[in-house]
């Protein structure tokens, strides 16, 4: 690196985040939790990850109503079906990733999605 502002900001934040995840964790190993707050906390990672499934089905308008991402509901629905069934994380991602391939794979035959150039 040829300037070293860049490396030390790098190198600050990378230490910020580091800290952020292991100085709660070993704050909270030496204390007791109460059990309302760890039922509460059970519901964030769902709470998080609806909400940015949610914004990906969206596409925003300025001033207007959000519309439908309507390739993106369509590659989700295979691994909606596929998380109900098995209930296996990596089984979900695997169904995800293939549909959005697919329907990329097909718009781009039939001539609905352009390459980049």
């Amino acid at each position: 690196m040829q300037n070293p502002e860049t490396f030390a900001a790098i190198l600050s934040c990378g230490l910020a985040t580091w800290l952020l995840r292991v100085v709660p964790i070993v704050l909270v190993k030496r204390m007791t939790i109460p059990k309302w707050l760890l039922h509460f906390l059970s519901f964030v990672p769902v709470a998080i990850l609806s909400a940015i499934f949610v914004e990906s089905l969206l596409v925003i308008h300025p001033g207007q109503w959000p519309s439908v991402n309507w390739s993106n509901l369509l590659a989700s629905l295979p691994a909606i079906v596929v998380a109900i069934i098995t209930k296996s994380l990596f089984a979900v991602v695997v169904a995800g990733v293939a549909s959005m391939a697919s329907g990329c794979w097909a718009g781009r035959r039939t001539g609905t999605i352009r390459r980049r150039q």
